[in-house]
Order: structure tokens, then sequence, then C-alpha cells
């Protein structure tokens, strides 16, 4: 089954940093962006594989949703 899942990736001077809101110490980096995607997808995959079904259902069943607001600064 295909399932979705909330990441959040940071920008540092060394890459990328991801990691997914819903399962707690599911996280990844990355050189490239698009290697941190790849490795978070992976990592979420493997997280996954871990939980019993209803964790998995209940846990991804969460909805997380970012945005961004203007400060003063």
């Amino acid at each position: 089954m295909v399932r979705k899942a909330s990441v959040v990736i940071e920008k540092d001077d060394r890459g990328f940093y991801a990691w997914c809101p819903e399962l707690k110490g599911c996280q990844s980096q990355g050189s490239t962006l698009e290697e941190a995607i790849a490795n978070i997808k992976e990592a979420i995959e493997l997280y996954l594989e871990t939980l019993p079904i209803d964790d998995r259902d209940l846990l991804l069943s969460r909805e997380i949703l970012t945005t961004a607001v203007e400060v003063d600064a």
C-alpha cells in the first residue's frame, strides 16, 4: 500500500537534513536535496517495516501541516 508521510528538510552548510515528524527518530541527510529525499524515503520505509500494521496506520493517519509566516526580526 502506498501512503504519504510528512518530511521536513533543512539546508545547512554541510548539505540537507531530513526528518519525518510522524515517526519519532526517523531522520536522514544528503549532500544534495535529491539525495536527502531519497535517503529519507528509504529511512521511512525501513522504519515502517519494524512497526505492527496498526501502529503504522495510527502514525501515518496524523495530518501535519507546514507553512511559513513573516516575522519582524
